[in-house]
């Protein structure tokens, strides 16, 4: 009895010892809230830790992450949406309580409902389809979101019965939901692009998480054809330093919420660790540095590894950037309102390129972000045409496109020789250290 008791207190310890500890200070610094986290390193540990706070809508202005032999400390500055410093207890108690839960492994589960997960090649009109053959078989689409890129479209998808309510577990049905969704996305017949479609009701993976990998696993990073080739909105340098055995990744971009979980996520997806960062925001303009190694220990080996964290680290900051008009509908839940709506969308030449849908008690909130027939940004006249069309009080302009969106070539190549250059500072300083010629602060 006493070695149980002995080992019970002893397993208390080991929990406490590797719990993330959290400190939120809003003292320090002036214009943002700071969120310090303590913990034992772990693959996935940061990326829950910044999944928990983008999920708030929050945006990180500036992150330190270091690590030291088997612990962790990383400090994030955080503000609301409209940059302000957090105040509301609620929210700071919930950051506290979700991050010191990231030990027990806990993930966000959708209870009651199916989920869909499909890939395929993009074009106009396709998410109207979708949800016309959705409603057709009596599925009621209570969330869902979907990104474009290169090409390729990935979703997910949660769906219920229509009329019950209640999840779809009948494999025939199942069976005939999967065909014909896979009939509307393999509309091109492009046998290399064929569709991916799977059905699951048991979904423990964060949804954005997931999205990112079924688009890795697409391929779609890869440039398909001209077409879809877009100036480089995000420039990405990966270089090492043999005597610390890092891998060096600078990402140079247009800043934005969620950029830095978009990262994270696919260093971690394609096994790498983070072992120290520097993100910081300057204007509309954002700067990452990661030193990494993989799982293993080992750096980036090979130029082709090379290239190809490259291309998958521009796919995932590409993912997620915004294209075309950011349009809001607030409508009362019905059958068959999604179908009706896209459908609209796509008779007034409306591309949806991003959207995401959420239903919240019996109140439709649905995301589109939508560009004409061509991929160019929709006129306004165009845009109240299908408001009128919808319904005025229903559905709203929430953004624009900013003017400087696309860059010219000058502003292009300003913005890649900057990145490169910070890039090469940041490399001779290195050096530097390494060889004892500058030394670090204590």
């Amino acid at each position: 009895m006493a070695m149980k008791g002995y080992l019970d207190e002893y397993e208390k310890l080991v929990i406490r010892m590797n719990t993330p500890r959290v400190v939120i200070d809003n003292g320090v610094c002036s214009s943002a809230t700071i969120v310090k986290v303590d913990s034992s390193r772990g693959h996935g540990i940061l990326l829950e830790a910044v999944q928990i706070l983008t999920d708030l809508n929050l945006s990180i202005k500036k992150a330190y992450i270091s690590s030291d032999g088997s612990w962790n400390m990383d400090v994030f500055h955080v503000t609301d949406l409209n940059g302000n410093k957090l105040n509301d207890q609620s929210v700071l108690r919930y950051i506290e309580q979700s991050i010191e839960t990231v030990y027990y492994g806990e993930n966000i589960e959708v209870n009651g409902l199916t989920a869909l997960e499909l890939t395929g090649t993009d074009r106009i009109g396709l998410l109207s389809e979708m949800f016309a053959v959705l409603s057709d078989l009596n599925c009621d689409v209570v969330d869902a979101k979907l990104w474009t890129h290169n090409g390729r479209v990935a979703s997910m998808i949660y769906l219920r019965d229509g009329s019950s309510g209640s999840p779809i577990l009948d494999s025939l049905r199942i069976s005939k939901i999967e065909g014909r969704l896979k009939n509307v996305l393999n509309g091109d017949n492009d046998v290399k692009s064929a569709a991916k479609i799977c059905v699951s009701v048991d979904v423990t993976t964060h949804i954005e998480r997931r999205l990112h990998q079924l688009m890795f696993e697409d391929r779609d990073y890869e440039k398909r054809s001209k077409k879809h080739e877009r100036s480089p909105m995000v420039v990405v340098t990966v270089q090492n330093w043999a005597e610390r055995s890092y891998s060096v990744v600078n990402v140079h971009c247009r800043d934005r919420t969620k950029l830095l979980f978009d990262v994270v996520c696919t260093l971690t997806d394609m096994e790498y660790a983070v072992f120290h960062a520097t993100i910081n925001t300057s204007s509309d303009q954002a700067h990452l540095e990661f030193y990494i190694r993989h799982k293993d220990g080992s750096p980036i080996s090979s130029e082709a590894e090379r290239q190809r964290v490259i291309q998958c680290l521009e796919a995932a900051v590409e993912r997620r950037a915004s294209e075309g008009v950011r349009l809001e509908l607030k409508h009362p839940d019905k059958q068959g309102l999604l179908a009706e709506v896209t459908r609209t969308f796509r008779e007034n030449g409306l591309n949806v390129t991003r959207t995401e849908i959420s239903t919240s008690c019996d109140m439709a909130t649905n995301i589109f972000y939508v560009t004409d027939a061509n991929g160019n940004e929709a006129g306004l006249k165009l845009i109240e045409s299908v408001r009128e069309k919808i319904g005025l009080e229903w559905l709203s302009v929430k953004e624009m496109p900013a003017v400087n969106h696309k860059k010219g070539d000058g502003e292009e190549q300003q913005q890649q020789t900057k990145a490169v250059l910070v890039s090469l500072g940041s490399l001779v300083w290195r050096n530097l250290f390494s060889f004892g010629l500058i030394k670090s602060c204590s």
